[in-house]
């Protein structure tokens, strides 16, 4: 019999039972608007599972914590936003060059700097990709409802796990402060990733640091086990013992890290395609706008224009192909975005040559964006 239970959630308390549900034991954060409640609520069901919940003195310590724990085999992760989310990024570097499993949700609000502490926006989607230095490997999620909340951060500890990569979750200040009803699977029923292990025995004395699989991904062994480990930021030789310059090893462990997620794309990429086959004016939107998305199609659709949605919900690594297929045939494709143009820029890149003009509607003031705002964009573009 399923245990399945239906509970009024906000989008940071689904993001709670979703990294809890994905087997999430460790949790170090430190509080920030509109992320707060994501915290407290760690901090009170953790001990109810055996897990350890921590709070820190800044977020530069609480992504070390995270690193720390990953590394000691516990699932972990954290939660902040914008400027804690800034000081996070030289740690979400290093845990992609090291490979360790880890998950950041990070609720956006305006900014720069201060801005508007509880008020939702989209400002953070580059920053998510590039923000450290370097060619780091990250995935990058997107939900757009409490339900999705939940769903998504369970994925993300998946992701994460098995690929062995730093997986950020973008919600914003209106999704995590939003109540929906949602009905929370029974855990069993879940399908957890884990992350990859060394089959021979500690006594072996083998370093797999960089002995990886056919995907790329190499095995893991705990901190403590016995088995020899190498992690730091360096670029290593195969068996990770020495640091090295040599041009060949470095360019074929920093494609490794990036190609381990390209190979997976199938597996990693999560969209909603709604009425986009035979569309002539698309919308391809990501977050709660999706929804607002939905809602101008709809309408348009019921006034007979032919109006389709596709709704990123893994904005990183970009589904190139996706988004080319869903463009094809189409008269025009609106972009709209809580903030003054980001994602708008890799549809421009994907679709460029194919002659399908690219229109951005952006809004960066706290509020969102309408489904009437949608409508008329598409029809004074049209015109």
């Amino acid at each position: 019999m399923s245990r399945s239970v239906r509970s009024l959630l906000s989008g940071n308390e689904a993001c709670v039972e979703g990294g809890l549900a994905a087997g999430v034991r460790f949790f170090a954060g430190y509080p920030i608007s509109p992320a707060t409640e994501i915290s407290e609520g760690f901090s009170q069901r953790l001990p109810q599972v055996g897990g350890r919940f921590i709070q820190l003195e800044d977020e530069l310590a609480s992504m070390s914590a995270v690193m720390g724990a990953s590394a000691g085999g516990v699932k972990a992760m954290t939660a902040t936003s914008g400027p804690g989310f800034s000081l996070m990024q030289e740690s979400i570097g290093m845990a992609g060059m090291i490979e360790i499993p880890c998950v950041i949700i990070n609720v956006m609000r305006v900014g720069p700097a201060s801005g508007i502490a509880t008020m939702p926006a989209q400002s953070d989607v580059m920053q998510a990709r590039w923000g450290t230095h370097g060619d780091h490997p990250v995935v990058v999620l997107a939900p757009s409802t409490v339900a999705e909340c939940f769903d998504m951060v369970v994925q993300a500890v998946n992701i994460s796990e098995r690929f062995r990569v730093p997986v950020i979750v973008l919600s914003d200040a209106g999704l995590g402060y939003m109540r929906e009803v949602v009905t929370l699977p029974d855990p069993e029923e879940l399908k957890l990733w884990e992350r990859p292990r060394p089959k021979d025995p500690p006594e072996a004395k083998t370093d797999h640091t960089f002995d990886a699989d056919e995907g790329g991904v190499p095995p893991l062994a705990d901190f403590g086990e016995g088995y020899s480990i190498k992690l730091e930021g360096h670029v290593h030789d195969y068996n990770g013992m020495s640091v090295t310059h040599d041009s060949e090893l470095v360019e074929k462990h920093l494609h490794r890290l990036q190609d381990k997620l390209t190979k997976a794309i199938n597996e990693i990429t999560i969209f909603e395609s709604t009425g986009v086959a035979d569309a002539e004016a698309l919308i391809i939107a990501y977050g709660p706008v999706g929804r607002s998305a939905k809602h101008a199609a709809a309408e348009a659709r019921a006034n007979g224009k032919k109006v389709g949605v596709l709704r990123l919900g893994t904005l990183w690594p970009f589904p190139d192909k996706l988004v080319a297929e869903a463009a094809e045939n189409k008269s025009l494709i609106l972009v709209p975005e809580m903030n003054l143009g980001q994602i708008v820029g890799e549809i421009e890149r994907v679709t460029r040559g194919t002659g399908v003009p690219v229109k951005a509607l952006n809004r960066n003031d706290g509020q969102s964006i309408s489904p009437r705002a949608m409508l008329e964009a598409i029809a004074a573009a049209s015109n």
